[in-house]
């Protein structure tokens, strides 16, 4: 059994949180430059452009890349040979998001009683978390800052099974194209297929942690995302709503086993921003 102090995940979140929010990771400004050379929009170029010099700017004065630093989600894979000491594992991971949101001057966006009062808790606590028992003796952590705008837009639809492929694509492309400018594109949309309802979202969630373009590794899958790629990128809503080639930068699409009366399809839309920081205990 190995131990890992509470404090130590404390101050891990709080730097992953604030290094989510200044840099943009090498996926995501790789395929912002794609895009920017691909647009055959010249003022999607212009943009791209713009939101590149965005990504540089907040790099270089470790400054917010949005406005928005977005809901503290928390993935965590908990390897079944760990012990937590020194501290509640739930309550390390606030303590994180606290001190990295108020050291890091990053704005506290989480309301309490949302349908009525709506108190600004004033440190971005609680964090939204979500934990995986895994083999092994390490603790993985994800933090993932979550823009309300992008969340907004997403949407889950229980079709009939009957429906089946083209009836996931249609809702998909759909989504995106009712969703227009609000989502901040290029967007990269999580597709989950399958499950029960918070399995079909949970996995559309997940699925925004991929690698921007890498493919599924399963061929079928792979070619659903290339399929819902190109229509998507057909609708011509483009960088920011203003037109182009470019409302997606990616698609990426997981599946799990339903129930035969059931076909969930869950889309989770992530704006450009797309932030997110890693540390393995």
């Amino acid at each position: 059994m190995r131990e890992i102090e509470a404090k130590e995940i404390t101050e891990t979140l709080s730097k992953l949180f604030q290094e989510a929010c200044y840099y943009l990771p090498e996926d995501v400004l790789n395929a912002l430059k794609g895009a920017r050379e691909a647009e055959e929009s010249p003022v999607g170029r212009e943009v791209l452009e713009r939101i590149l010099e965005n990504a540089a700017i907040s790099a270089e004065g470790e400054v917010p890349l949005c406005q928005d630093t977005g809901s503290a989600i928390v993935f965590l894979e908990l390897g079944q040979d760990v012990h937590i000491v020194g501290g509640d594992l739930y309550s390390a991971i606030n303590e994180g998001v606290r001190r990295g949101y108020t050291e890091g001057y990053l704005r506290k966006s989480m309301v309490s009683q949302p349908f009525s009062a709506r108190v600004n808790t004033k440190d971005n606590t609680p964090a939204i978390i979500y934990t995986d028992i895994v083999p092994g003796d390490k603790l993985k952590v994800i933090a993932k800052p979550k823009g309300g705008g992008a969340e907004n837009m997403s949407r889950l639809a229980m079709l009939k099974p009957a429906q089946g492929r083209q009836g996931v694509i249609d809702f998909v492309v759909k989504t995106v194209d009712e969703a227009g400018s609000n989502p901040c594109p290029p967007v990269i949309l999580g597709v989950g297929i399958g499950g029960t309802v918070e399995r079909c979202v949970m996995l559309a969630k997940r699925a925004l942690l991929r690698e921007i373009g890498k493919p599924s590794p399963d061929a079928e899958l792979a070619e659903l995302e290339r399929e819902i790629f190109k229509r998507v990128n057909n609708l011509g809503i483009g960088p920011m709503g203003y037109g182009g080639k470019t409302t997606a930068l990616a698609v990426h699409v997981e599946v799990f086993p339903a129930h035969i009366a059931s076909l969930p399809v869950a889309v989770n839309m992530q704006c450009w921003c797309a932030r997110h920081k890693e540390a393995i205990l």
